[in-house]
Formats: structure tokens, C-alpha cells, sequence
């Protein structure tokens, strides 16, 4: 992923076998990473039982939020496509107890469409 595809809010799948060291101690017996996505320094991570969402935070990025979404949890979930002159897409996840959605900017049909549908398979099982 080049800096400008960065800058755009691309996100660009991540090969497990680099993350694999990293989500080691977070996960549970039994549970195994299935795709993971880079959208600048964070990341939406799919096991085959949460949604974990990496929001690398300040300058260096070397404070880290894990935040894990139980596949259950996730009450409705969006994709917003802009239209024709709109270069970015939206996705929206509501999550139980929470009135507004967590919200991830993507470039404009980048890999939201896989993350929508990445969605849909673990959670309408």
C-alpha cells in the first residue's frame, strides 16, 4: 500500500501470517484469525468469532485500542458508496448498548465491498 492509497483511506487486505505474533495473546482457545484489513495504521481484523477493530493512536502510534466486537454484539451494519463524484465509502456498524455506529471511512469501492460481505457471512450464520 503506497502513502497516497494510505492518505485515500484504502484499505488494503493483510496477510495473516504478519499479524499472527501481534493477536496471539488476544485470542481465545479455539479461535483463529480468517482476513484482515489496513485502512492507515488501523486495522479490522475478522476471527471466526469477533470483530477486532486496531485504532493505533498518536504521533508514533505506539498507543493501541483492541477493541472486540463478539459477532453476536453486532445488532446492523451499512455500507454508504458516495456517488459519482464522491471518492469515499462509509461503513457503519452498530454494536448493542451503543446508539451511534462505529463508523470507517473507505476509499470508494476498495475492498468495502469484501469487509460488507465478511460481515454479512459471520453474522447472519
Amino acid at each position: 500500500m503506497g502513502i497516497l492509497d494510505g492518505l485515500m483511506g484504502n484499505a488494503s487486505e493483510v496477510s495473516l501470517e504478519t499479524i499472527q505474533t501481534e493477536f496471539a495473546p488476544l485470542l481465545v482457545d479455539g479461535e483463529n484469525l480468517e482476513k484482515a484489513f489496513k485502512i492507515l495504521r488501523d486495522m479490522l481484523v475478522f476471527t471466526n468469532k469477533r470483530l477486532l477493530i486496531v485504532d493505533k493512536q498518536g504521533l508514533t502510534g505506539s498507543k493501541i485500542e483492541y477493541l472486540s466486537i463478539p459477532y453476536k454484539s453486532i445488532t446492523r451494519f451499512s455500507k454508504e458508496s458516495g456517488g459519482m463524484f464522491d471518492l469515499d465509502a462509509e461503513l457503519n456498524i452498530w454494536v448493542t448498548g451503543q446508539a451511534e455506529p462505529i463508523k470507517k471511512e473507505f476509499r470508494k469501492d476498495n475492498n468495502i465491498n469484501q469487509v460488507y460481505q465478511l460481515l454479512s457471512t459471520f453474522i447472519l450464520k
